[in-house]
């Protein structure tokens, strides 16, 4: 991004693994402050290690983003050691329990799911609102899924908060516009992050040919799939873009498959 995000403070939530920790080395490689927060304090040590091995600039900052408290004083630490942010990325979500019957499926559980998936990047985005109007060309962008408009049985909470996020982002679109804060989404789709977990839990990954063919494509993505599209949808190339969602899935969900 020729030395765009150089100076730029980036937050981004479940950061230390997955998809999160793909995005915080993409940020990172592009000079960019780095701060990563997860509920996985091993995994946040594992992922400020891994980075800082690689000469990147990034901290971890702990936070559960479904708790206000917490989340406030998240946003006092990066105004205390950074004093703006320029780019927050709600990637933070849980998706246990993966799948239930609906009439096993506890209130709780449920409740759970959307508290981290859809209640935290609205308290991030509230919270880091002040911050974001100090940075320079702020943008949020949330990170969804294809679950928000397809599903597996029995997979109601997840699908639930990944829709309410995909209508939170063009709401804060529009209600941030006049702060000119652009808002967007990433939908992702089937993405393999057997790698980019902490160790001792990384996996190697293994695909079928049928699981390739899913795809038009002809591969399951990767993180580096997602954060080459995260770093222009951040950037000033993106600048009249907001309230948008970008589905990166290799084609599946456009892809009609018939069985005989």
């Amino acid at each position: 991004m020729q030395n765009y995000y150089t100076s730029k403070i980036i937050l981004i939530t479940g950061g230390a693994q997955g998809i999160g920790r793909g995005l915080a080395q993409a940020f990172a490689l592009e000079k960019a402050q780095v701060v990563i927060t997860d509920l996985d304090w091993e995994a946040g040590a594992d992922a400020m290690a891994w980075l800082r091995k690689q000469n990147l600039l990034v901290d971890f900052m702990p936070c559960d983003v479904s708790k206000e408290e917490q989340v406030q004083q998240l946003m006092n630490k990066v105004r205390q050691q950074y004093g703006k942010l320029d780019v927050l990325i709600n990637n933070a979500g849980i998706a246990s329990p993966t799948r239930k019957p609906l009439a096993q499926l506890k209130v709780e559980e449920f409740d759970q799911v959307l508290a981290v998936n859809l209640r935290g990047p609205f308290l991030c985005s509230k919270y880091a609102l002040p911050l974001l109007e100090k940075g320079t060309n702020p943008t949020i962008l949330n990170m969804t899924s294809t679950r928000a408009f397809m599903s597996e049985p029995d997979t109601f909470g997840y699908t639930a908060a990944k829709g309410g996020l995909e209508a939170l982002t063009h709401s804060l679109a529009v209600s941030l516009g006049p702060q000119r804060i652009r808002v967007n989404a990433i939908s992702p789709g089937w993405i393999e992050t057997g790698l980019w977990q902490k160790e001792g839990q990384k996996v190697e990954p293994h695909h079928s040919q049928e699981d390739k063919e899913q795809h038009p494509v002809g591969r399951v993505g990767t993180p580096e799939d997602i954060a080459e599209a995260a770093l222009f949808l951040c950037s000033d190339k993106a600048g009249f873009i907001t309230g948008q969602s970008l589905t990166i899935d290799g084609g599946m969900t456009v892809k009609m498959v018939y069985h005989e």
